[in-house]
């Protein structure tokens, strides 16, 4: 008789093996989602620092001074103050609202989806301090 040699890897070994894949997903998937949402609120706030110079900026350009009414009119100069990415008023997960007034602007930077690209609101105006949430009651960030 013949002895008939199998070669392979048990369903035991197999299920062990995918435990702990399972396992480590479990624990590095959240990671990744939390790092992702932190990268998109610095990102936030790096264009609300952008939006404060490119609006100061513009304002010196214009005669009679004036703050710009909305993204667009920033991006749509020659030279723009911004690029158009941040001129469609969303940009790594967040919306950006843009009031403008002749004196006076606010923005409001808020998440995409809440949770999944953001998890905080912030809020901008012509005095150049970056506040958390929605209005100029906000705690500032810096």
């Amino acid at each position: 008789m013949k002895k008939i040699d199998h070669k392979g890897f048990t369903l035991v070994e197999i299920l062990i093996v995918v435990a702990i894949i399972v396992t480590v997903a479990a624990i590095a998937i959240p990671n990744l989602v939390r790092a992702r949402i932190n990268a998109n609120e610095a990102s936030a706030v790096a264009s609300l620092k952008t939006l404060t110079s490119a609006a100061e900026a513009f304002r010196m350009a214009q005669i009679p001074a004036r703050f710009p009414g909305n993204l667009s009119e920033m991006s749509g100069t020659e030279p723009p103050f911004i690029d158009v990415v941040l001129a469609s008023g969303n940009k790594s997960g967040y919306s950006f609202a843009w009031t403008g007034g002749t004196n006076t602007y606010s923005v409001v930077a808020a998440p995409q989806t809440p949770n999944v690209t953001g998890v905080r609101e912030f809020f901008l105006d012509q005095s150049g301090v970056i506040r958390v949430g929605n209005t100029s009651s906000g705690a500032p960030i810096e």
